[in-house]
């Protein structure tokens, strides 16, 4: 790597750690630069895995006010985020990459629709459960476990958005503001790849010098993620997420 490609891997870590602690999606700017560098797509997919562990901590760290009461709630769906990121880092070995890349963009255009439509949504399902007498789960339920299983799984295979579709399927599910959502969906992307490096550690090749640059720029761009983001205001932060994910579908369907 040169030292010009060295800078750029960087760069590219310190702005997928920004967005990733934000919104998500944040691979789908290292990503290309991996592949831009020569990388092998497998060897660029664990490298960036690996190296966006430390702006998933940091990105958490940030938002910590923000996990206030929600320990209960990450270490139920924790073990699902850790279930699932490991079969799906199976799965990446295991199967050809074109089998699951065809319906990332679909994937990711559900969650879109679910995070922009999430105030009519959650307006509709307040609105049935007081028709039928219903209370709220605090917990979501085990449609909320469910989902957010299959979506580490998606997470463990190919991380681009995986925090857009968390957002989505959370808000879904449970009445709490998109700050709180966002601080969950941290953590969890966060337990997703440490469990999916960890898996690779012994079975993939991974490209140490990329390792290091984007974890140096994730943490960094994890920091400065939380600082912007927690300003957001809930319209604001949907905006952006709709905007951001957007992109990202332009990208992957353009690849």
């Amino acid at each position: 790597m040169t030292p010009l490609e060295g800078l750029a891997v960087f760069a590219a870590g310190v702005g997928a750690g920004g967005i990733n602690t934000a919104v998500g999606s944040g691979t789908l700017i290292t990503f290309p630069v991996l592949l831009a560098t020569g990388l092998p797509p497998v060897t660029a997919t664990v490298s960036n895995a690996l190296g966006l562990i430390p702006g998933n901590i940091s990105g958490a760290f940030g938002y910590r006010e923000e996990l206030r009461g929600q320990r209960r709630r990450i270490l139920k769906l924790g073990v699902g985020a850790l279930l699932g990121g490991l079969t799906g880092a199976t799965l990446l070995l295991a199967l050809p990459a074109t089998a699951f890349e065809r319906i990332v963009p679909v994937m990711v255009g559900l969650a879109l629709v679910l995070v922009a439509f999430q105030p009519l949504i959650g307006k509709f399902l307040r609105g049935r459960r007081a028709r039928t007498g219903v209370p709220a789960r605090s917990d979501g339920g085990p449609l909320l476990v469910t989902g957010m299983t299959l979506a580490s799984v998606y997470g463990g295979y190919f991380a681009a958005a995986q925090g857009i579709i968390y957002v989505a399927v959370m808000g879904t599910f449970l009445d709490e503001s998109l700050q709180r959502l966002t601080a969950a969906k941290n953590v969890l992307v966060a337990i997703v790849n440490t469990t999916a490096a960890t898996f690779f550690l012994f079975v993939a090749d991974f490209d140490w010098t990329a390792v290091a640059l984007i974890a140096c720029g994730s943490a960094l761009g994890g920091q400065f993620g939380a600082k912007i983001g927690r300003r957001f205001s809930p319209a604001a932060l949907r905006a952006l997420i709709v905007a951001v994910g957007t992109v990202s579908i332009v990208q992957l369907l353009l690849r």
